[in-house]
């Protein structure tokens, strides 16, 4: 083993731990991954000065900059974000017509005033709206209904909020534009993975879905037994629109998934196809062409703005991804041997390990993970059936409960909720559902391996 690798494999791993707790402490992530993309091409190019790195073979100092700081967020931009920008737009889409709202209503009609099931349904109803929606923004729209509502019925704060933010990320293991923005990362990691695509994924999603908001209720459910409700919030949410949406347009909601999965349409004409079809079906595409564009040109810019926080944030994740494939071969000199070469073993690993994805650390992969991902790739032919599941696992679970995540911090000021609290209930639920899913994983695509 060369002793320059492992010394600088430990150099890294040092500098892992170092940006765990940046991100723990709350500082700003796009320009903590920027100096964490400066620091580990740095290391690396140093390194690879010392003694050859493999991943930089044939490329000259310029190239790897470059790599790194041009393509890396130039590759991204084209592949990624202009799915969260039409995503972003079908979800200001669902918010202005009132659909969104509609739904939570016609929930809470059918619960009535049985605090326990009208969680339950909420939290179904926001898992599948959030298949499509993504953002701050839509997260905040459908927050100041739902939280609300849920308050005023006597459920605890932090249940209520833990329920919520819980819910939302059972909807992300469906999620198409999540789905792209991970797959890029793998793509990152190894050019083999292009192929790889949301209709294969799509039914490891759903059951991710399924048995996230199943463990999320149980757990909700088994907090409301140790505390006492308390009418707290007398108001009820005020949605800013009193007109239910017409029925026929409630499967808007669901219209980008089923357009992609059963027709292959195309992620983007499908976020389009579906924001026309709510706005024609209820009544928003009259007064004129003029009127018209002008409606679904604010819309699609109030879309790039709920989406405009994390914008900066993924194209500097890019640049880490990058850089994180260049020093991937000091982490392998340092933990290569620690990589177990099974399926079971692999999969034993990450259910042990789910909570490393927490405070965006080692196996989350919009995080650290893009370093332990090009590690992983590095020890064994793994098919990508088997292991994007693996990876989303631990990322998607950990990091949308996790008070790291934009939404969750929202949720604190507005509920009042302590972290400490959350933390009791996100930390324990996020664990139990990586370990559920790897061996679920292991069961559905094990044989693959």
């Amino acid at each position: 083993m060369n002793t320059v690798n492992v010394i600088i494999g430990i150099i890294m791993v040092l500098s892992f731990f170092g940006l765990v707790w940046y991100c723990v402490k709350g500082y700003n992530l796009m320009v903590g991954f920027f100096f964490m993309s400066v620091l580990w091409t740095g290391i690396a190019l140093i390194g690879n000065a010392i003694t050859p790195n493999s991943a930089m073979e044939g490329k000259s100092v310029i190239d790897v900059i470059t790599n790194v700081f041009q393509t890396g967020p130039e590759n991204y931009g084209k592949s990624i974000l202009v799915n969260i920008f039409f995503g972003a737009f079908f979800g200001r889409v669902l918010i202005d017509t009132g659909i969104a709202a509609t739904l939570i209503r016609k929930v809470v009609e059918l619960g009535g005033d049985k605090p326990r099931i009208t969680m339950s349904l909420l939290c179904i109803v926001t898992a599948v709206i959030f298949t499509s929606m993504t953002g701050i923004g839509p997260v905040i729209s459908i927050a100041v209904i739902v939280l609300p509502i849920m308050l005023s019925l006597g459920i605890p704060s932090p249940i209520a909020m833990f329920s919520f933010m819980g819910s939302i990320m059972a909807g992300l293991f469906g999620n198409i534009v999540n789905f792209k923005q991970y797959h890029a990362i793998f793509v990152t990691a190894n050019e083999s993975f292009a192929n790889y695509d949301y209709n294969t994924y799509f039914k490891f999603g759903m059951v991710g879905l399924i048995v996230s908001l199943i463990v999320v209720l149980v757990v909700a459910n088994i907090a409301m037994n140790k505390k006492k409700i308390s009418h707290s919030w007398a108001a009820v949410a005020d949605d800013g629109n009193a007109t239910d949406a017409p029925a026929i347009s409630w499967i808007s909601v669901i219209l980008p998934v089923i357009a992609v999965i059963a027709f292959d349409i195309p992620i983007i004409l499908a976020f389009i196809i579906a924001g026309l079809y709510a706005l024609l079906t209820c009544g928003k595409l009259k007064g004129g062409i003029t009127n018209i564009s002008r409606m679904l040109s604010k819309q699609f810019t109030d879309g790039a703005i709920d989406v405009a926080p994390m914008i900066g944030f993924l194209l500097t994740l890019a640049m880490f991804n990058n850089a994180a494939n260049y020093v991937a071969p000091y982490f392998k000199a340092l933990l290569g041997n620690v990589i177990p070469s099974s399926a079971l073993m692999i999969c034993i690993l990450f259910a042990i390990c789910t909570p490393l994805g927490f405070f965006r650390g080692p196996l989350n992969l919009v995080g650290c993970g893009a370093a332990i991902l090009a590690v992983v790739v590095s020890t064994a032919t793994w098919p990508v059936q088997f292991l994007y599941p693996l990876f989303a696992v631990t990322t998607v679970a950990p990091q949308h409960l996790d008070i790291t995540q934009s939404w969750v911090a929202w949720g604190f000021g507005y509920t009042k909720v302590s972290t400490k609290e959350y933390m009791k209930m996100s930390i324990p639920t996020g664990w139990i559902i990586g370990i559920i899913l790897c061996a679920i994983v292991f069961v559905m695509y094990g044989h693959l391996v």
